[in-house]
């Protein structure tokens, strides 16, 4: 079996004593560092805590079919940029297993699965999307930010096998803007709607006006709902 390839990560550390951690995943084309940054530049000073580790991981260069083929820095391949197309699973799944390392690590460090958040913004909330309902739905939540599923995506699937089986889901925490052009809102209405046909618990916010960017009541948002998550731990 080869070796999963080790992707580079921007770090931010928790003030205090670790005890969760935040993996935040950048949209297509993007960089961890550059999502850190961006971050910061919204909401002054960014996604800090006390006692949570929040992971900026960089997607490798790969060749990119929506973009003719040419390189970039995204999560998996698409066939293009369409809800109703069907999903490069194979490419999907191999980057399911890279990023599984670093969940891998986290737990290694002493963290518990149920102790960590998985999410991102576009590319990287669907990205984060397949792995917590496929393959780590024993965390304690997911978010997608301006991120849609393609409509006959398998997590949905994956979801409803779960409910179906009475096993544990994380609940979803959805952001996305009204004017977005490059991911529609419906799109993303729609993610929401079938993942909750499915069973799964989401919370689907609108943001009017907003476009395909992060905004300040939406990182506020978003970290409350971390804290609300993941609690300084007690022991």
């Amino acid at each position: 079996m080869a070796a999963l390839q080790k992707l580079q990560k921007c770090v931010v550390s928790p003030t205090g004593k670790h005890s969760a951690t935040v993996i935040f995943l950048h949209g297509a084309g993007g960089t961890g560092q550059e999502l850190r940054t961006w971050v910061r530049d919204v909401m002054m000073p960014g996604l800090t805590f006390a006692h949570i580790r929040v992971i900026y991981p960089t997607a490798p260069t790969r060749p990119y079919t929506p973009m003719n083929g040419a390189l970039s820095t995204v999560w998996f391949d698409r066939y293009k940029i369409s809800y109703e197309s069907p999903e490069n699973l194979q490419s999907i799944d191999a980057m399911c297993s890279t990023l599984g390392s670093i969940i891998q690590e986290e737990v290694n460090a002493g963290i518990p699965k149920h102790r960590m958040i998985i999410g991102g913004f576009s590319m990287g909330g669907a990205m984060a999307l397949h792995l917590a309902c496929r393959h780590h739905p024993d965390i304690a939540g997911v978010y997608a930010l301006s991120s849609f599923l393609n409509k006959d995506s398998v997590a949905f699937q994956a979801v409803d096998e779960r409910v179906r089986a009475e096993h544990y889901l994380p609940e979803l925490l959805q952001c996305h803007g009204t004017n977005d052009e490059l991911v529609p809102h419906q799109w993303g209405d729609d993610t929401s709607m079938l993942l909750q046909k499915a069973g799964m618990k989401t919370t689907f916010h609108s943001l009017p006006g907003l476009y395909h960017q992060l905004s300040l009541p939406e990182m506020e948002l978003l970290k409350a709902w971390i804290l609300q998550k993941l609690p300084p731990s007690t022991s």
